[in-house]
């Protein structure tokens, strides 16, 4: 505990009748310092004073869906925002059990849980793009997905990663972003996760279903299709048949390939830009 000793005391100033007996750090947090209390409580310090904002929305936005979405999703009973101080901000929730929806574990599961997570995740889906979220929350939501951001990604790859490329690597990207370019990009913007990806999606094993998600640090207006990018590691045809429960997506398709095929270019970009070989050498591996 002595290692967090300033987040402890944090969460005690700010719930003193919270009877904290065990601390244990989890190391999957990127942008945050993600502590386990009680073996039932998640509470998440964001690392830099960028992040403070970002939490805070994210817990506004998890606080107004709520009543909205039938899987469970974090609940912010604590927080803590009134003074932006890295160390002393934080958003804390229940514990969701059940572990990663990992493809090996997909892949393991009988074809009668599978349809059955489909209609799950389908539904949740759903049930999210659909939130009225502007209705809902005083913060004005940023717009994601928009051809100004996806220049800018494309312009940074151009610079930055085409170096390293292939010639005919480089060629299939540049064809992959003109072809979105010129496609006019329409969407009606709505609430989307943003990072709808396996390590999120909480699965349990004995009743072999679906239990939670959580990550809802990238949530914002956007295009829906990109929650869809992310199943792809699941299989096409895993996807195809969430059909019948979001009958919309038989028009994402176009969309939905674009996003998956930056994936790895994120990676590759993430770790030429903060310094981290091993994310470069990773998204790089198929340009190279």
């Amino acid at each position: 505990m002595s290692d967090f000793s300033q987040e402890v005391t944090t969460i005690k100033q700010a719930y003193p009748e919270l009877e904290i007996e065990s601390v244990e750090p989890n190391l999957d947090g990127q942008y945050n310092t993600v502590l386990v209390v009680n073996d039932q409580l998640i509470f998440r310090f964001p690392r830099f004073e960028a992040g403070i904002e970002q939490l805070a929305l994210e817990t506004e936005i998890l606080t107004a869906v709520q009543p909205y979405i039938s899987l469970n999703v974090p609940n912010p009973i604590y927080r803590n925002f009134d003074t932006a101080v890295v160390g002393q901000s934080f958003m804390g929730y229940q514990k969701i059990a059940g572990g990663g929806l990992w493809p090996k574990v997909f892949a393991g599961l009988e074809t009668a849980v599978k349809a059955r997570i489909a209609e799950q995740l389908a539904t949740f889906l759903r049930e999210l793009h659909q939130v009225p979220i502007r209705d809902l929350v005083e913060t004005p939501l940023p717009i994601s997905d928009g051809v100004d951001e996806w220049e800018d990604v494309y312009g940074r790859i151009e610079e930055k990663l085409f170096p390293y490329m292939r010639l005919d690597a480089a060629k299939s990207v540049a064809a992959h972003f003109e072809n979105y370019f010129a496609s006019g990009m329409r969407y009606q913007p709505c609430l989307r996760h943003g990072d709808f990806g396996t390590g999120n999606i909480l699965y349990d094993p004995e009743k072999g279903q679906i239990n939670g998600i959580i990550d809802f640090g990238f949530t914002v207006l956007g295009d829906p299709a990109t929650d869809f990018a992310g199943l792809i590691t699941y299989g096409k045809e895993f996807v195809q048949s969430m059909t019948p429960y979001y009958p919309e997506l038989e028009s994402y398709w176009d969309r939905i390939w674009f996003y998956r095929g930056t994936f790895a270019l994120f990676d590759a970009l993430y770790g030429i830009e903060n310094d981290v070989p091993e994310a470069f050498a990773a998204g790089m591996a198929d340009y190279v």
